[in-house]
């Protein structure tokens, strides 16, 4: 089934990003990454395309020839743990890794609670303020005198998301290509400055139609024009850095396990969370050896079971703070493959995905960091 690829903390993940990019500014937040070494510029701008994979740019280079064009003479980076959205965009904006954070799953419990944090939808009864208290590094550049803008869209000004991993920059709202690109040239136009920009159809596409589709593949061509077409509008004294969240694996529909359909699974679990590819299993008390012991025998080479000790021992969330821990499950599931674990009770919706993400094989892990 192939080993996993451990997220590369403090040295070219994610995280490491705007701690980068804030050195190559003449601004520095702390120890520089160790595997993130970026040309000095006046202004960057960091352009985040939503489930672009570095194999998967590698796999279809022909489709999208401007971004291949700097694989050469670039850096691959990897996703924190898990590899979803959520978590990622989180470490971008706070160059912190998910255990410090906080934000350590698509859906996570709520501490004392029966309920799921729903990270890209969000609670209103959930301040993010609280569930992400952290200082951004977006906040902490603004506050040295660089101008930070996030360039995204209309209905994501405000969210919980936006608050807990953006917030300290200028939000402007846009929805269509052609003013997101003016908007990133407006924006990086007084340095120094780091402006940030975020597209998510790519994504959107993967999950709805997989990665091996005509539909992805004209999807992954026209980002690569929007990406060209943002480079010849910036002037050449401007950065672009063009870096992704996760990638995406598709799986077939003979390699799904739905929790719902088996009882032995579903035995001992109070509640579950994450996602169909990393998992969060919340035990009734007493019960996680049980668990351990029945998925690793039902799941077999198909995902890696963890308590959350070892997970956490393990370095993928890097360190933890206290009150981070019990969002984590008592129980974690990583696949492997392009396997899948669906709880079609809580999450129906999964049945209709059929590109996924979450885990960390080496398609979900690396990510593109581009710079031209």
């Amino acid at each position: 089934m192939g080993g996993f690829c451990e997220p590369a903390y403090g040295d070219r993940s994610l995280g490491d990003v705007v701690p980068a990019v804030a050195a190559a500014l003449g601004h520095g937040l702390g120890p520089a990454p160790t595997g993130l070494d970026l040309p000095g510029a006046p202004s960057y701008v960091v352009f985040l395309i939503d489930g672009l994979g570095a194999n998967l740019l590698r796999r279809h280079a022909e489709v999208a020839p401007y971004l291949a064009s700097l694989l050469a003479t670039s850096t691959t980076g990897t996703a924190g743990v898990p590899s979803t959205t959520s978590t990622s965009l989180t470490s971008l904006g706070t160059g912190m890794v998910p255990g410090g954070h906080g934000l350590v799953g698509f859906t996570t419990r709520v501490p004392g609670t029966d309920d799921l944090l729903n990270a890209l939808l969000w609670d209103v009864d959930i301040d993010p303020l609280e569930w992400q208290p952290h200082q951004t590094a977006f906040s902490r550049l603004q506050a040295m005198g660089v101008r930070v803008s996030v360039v995204n869209k209309r209905e994501f000004y405000g969210s919980g998301l936006t608050v807990a991993a953006h917030r300290g920059a200028d939000y402007v709202g846009v929805d269509r290509v052609g003013e997101r690109i003016a908007a990133v040239v407006a924006a990086s136009a007084d340095p120094p400055s780091l402006t940030y920009v975020y597209d998510g159809d790519l994504d959107w596409t993967g999950h709805r139609w997989g990665v091996d589709s005509s539909h992805w593949l004209q999807q992954l061509a026209m980002i690569d024009h929007e990406a060209e077409q943002l480079r010849e509008a910036l002037p050449r004294d401007r950065r672009l850095l063009v870096v992704a969240d996760h990638g995406m694996v598709d799986v077939p529909a003979d390699n799904r396990i739905d929790v719902a359909e088996d009882e032995c699974l579903a035995s001992g679990i109070a509640l579950i969370g994450g996602e169909a590819r990393f998992r969060h299993l919340y035990c009734v008390g007493g019960a996680v050896p049980d668990v351990v012991a029945t998925w690793r025998e039902t799941l077999g080479e198909r995902a890696e079971v963890m308590t959350r000790a070892e997970a956490v021992g393990r370095g993928w969330f890097g360190p933890v703070d206290p009150a981070v821990l019990p969002r984590i499950g008592d129980v974690v599931v990583a696949c492997r493959g392009d396997a899948a674990v669906l709880s079609t009770d809580g999450f129906p919706y999964e049945t209709k995905l059929i590109g996924m993400h979450g885990s960390l094989t080496d398609d979900e892990m690396l990510i593109p960091i581009l710079v031209d």
